[in-house]
């Protein structure tokens, strides 16, 4: 029985997840194989070092400059970097958002560190951002060099953008010789334009209509002085704020859909073959979880190996026949074991103890699972 849940965002890590529901399925006293995935997203870094990875701490800049100690994971050569260690909401202080300033260069001091430990790939996560700067503070702590029409460096930020004159790449390129770049994320969303990194992720980084319209600007002037303007129209080029273009326009990175490159990196398809059931889960399992996050990614490889696919959700947005065209089996949620008259489920379930809940539902269903009898 493969057990291979996301995070329970804000509750349960993915490994503690997959721990939680691996008790949860012990009593029917078949082998229980814990393998928590992760879709480039926050817990990406957790996600590959319960499976393996060995973790790295660097102090590095965060998005709102103060330094942070921010993780990695690393494997032979190979180096996991997720952008919300470095420059995430969660790193800003006090939760106070800084839309117009907030910095990627956190995220490329710590492909600089992963680089100088010996590493030739780097796998960039992306989401969870704070930022909106086009990625050009990653690029900047690589090498790059962005600079106003006066020559001076620009400082920190996407609203600095507006007064790009000029970009020297020399310096990345030199840094990131022989290394391969890969993201991975869930994003398809371009650089610019409506359904663009500024006008869909700014507001949800604190951005104002007015704030996202300077954003907006600079990620354009950004663009229009890059190697290869077009890359700004590339699904994913959006993603982070527009770390993406920065990685594809500036770094010659490729993008993999997160949830399906994190599984081949994690030897999913190994542990599979000799599964009879896979148990997936996330904190909410809605219509965004359909396009490409971690559940529906498992669901999708399962399939292809004939393997059923369970999902425990803290709660689902998804009707019966959704669910089973994104091939889940069943679902099943920890708001179904809140008593009636109880209040707000979400809040209920968070002071009894989600982790304690969640082995409680893989228990109450462990029994009906398909492929059995159990």
């Amino acid at each position: 029985m493969l057990v291979a849940p996301d995070k329970f965002k804000g509750t349960l890590t993915a490994a503690e997840a997959a721990a939680r529901i691996a008790d949860g399925l012990a009593g029917l006293g078949l082998p229980v194989v814990p393998l928590p995935v992760a879709d480039g997203g926050d817990g990406t870094v957790d996600a590959v070092v319960a499976a393996g990875f060995a973790r790295r701490t660097a102090t590095v800049t965060g998005p709102a400059g103060a330094p942070v100690h921010a993780s990695y994971a690393v494997r032979g050569t190979t180096a996991v970097i997720e952008l919300a260690e470095a420059s995430g909401l969660r790193r800003l202080p006090g939760g106070r958002p800084s839309p117009l300033t907030a910095t990627t260069r956190g995220t490329g001091e710590l492909i600089d560190a992963a680089l100088r430990g010996g590493a030739t790939r780097i796998v960039l996560g992306l989401g969870g951002s704070a930022t909106t700067d086009g990625g050009t503070g990653l690029a900047a702590a690589l090498g790059a060099r962005f600079r106003d029409a006066a020559g001076h460096p620009l400082p920190p930020g996407g609203a600095a953008l507006r007064d790009l004159a000029a970009l020297d790449l020399a310096g990345v390129a030199a840094r990131l010789r022989g290394a391969e770049i890969v993201v991975a994320t869930d994003v398809d969303n371009p650089l610019l334009g409506p359904d663009g990194a500024a006008a869909v992720f700014g507001p949800q980084k604190g951005a104002t209509p007015g704030d996202v319209a300077v954003l907006e600007a600079g990620l354009a002037r950004l663009a229009v002085l890059a190697p290869d303007p077009s890359v700004a129209d590339r699904p994913g080029a959006g993603a982070a704020g527009g770390t993406g273009f920065a990685a594809l326009a500036f770094l010659g990175a490729t993008i993999r859909p997160g949830i399906d490159y994190l599984l081949d990196l994690l030897g999913f398809a190994d542990r599979l073959a000799d599964a009879a059931v896979v148990i997936t889960g996330e904190g909410s399992l809605d219509h965004q979880s359909l396009r490409g996050k971690a559940p529906y990614g498992v669901a999708r490889a399962a399939a292809r190996a004939g393997v059923p696919v369970v999902v425990l959700a803290g709660r689902s947005e998804l009707s019966e026949a959704e669910a089973r065209q994104a091939g889940f089996a069943a679902v099943h949620t920890l708001t179904s074991l809140v008593p009636a008259g109880a209040g707000d489920p979400l809040a209920w379930i968070v002071a009894n103890g989600p982790g304690q809940m969640l082995r409680a539902l893989a228990a109450s269903i462990a029994r009906d699972l398909p492929g059995g009898p159990w």
